[in-house]
């Protein structure tokens, strides 16, 4: 399966955390059964730097830091001219870091 993907692109991956206090940018917030802490979403912001012979992806946060990705998973979509545009300022730069 080739990757879509390419160096450069913007991507936003939805990731799932769990804690008693969601931050203002959860999304999808369900309490746990007990109710002493809530499951949900959050939106991150990557740049896609390289690419894996096997189905992954290299990004880059905001801070600098890399993450490896899997292209197949449902959490990853490319960020559409529309989200390059409103939210440029939370994707890392081209040159990567701060």
């Amino acid at each position: 399966m080739g990757s879509h993907f390419k160096p450069g692109d913007c991507v936003i991956y939805r990731k799932q955390k769990f804690s008693a206090h969601p931050g203002p940018n959860a999304k999808s917030i369900w309490p746990a059964a007990n109710g002493d802490h809530y499951s949900y979403f959050v939106d991150k912001f990557y740049r896609v730097v390289a690419i894996d012979t096997d189905d992954k992806i290299v990004v880059i946060t905001k801070r600098g830091k890399r993450r490896t990705l899997a292209v197949t998973d449902i959490a990853l979509r490319r960020a559409s001219w529309w989200h390059r545009l409103l939210l440029r300022s939370r994707f890392p730069s081209v040159t990567g870091g701060k």
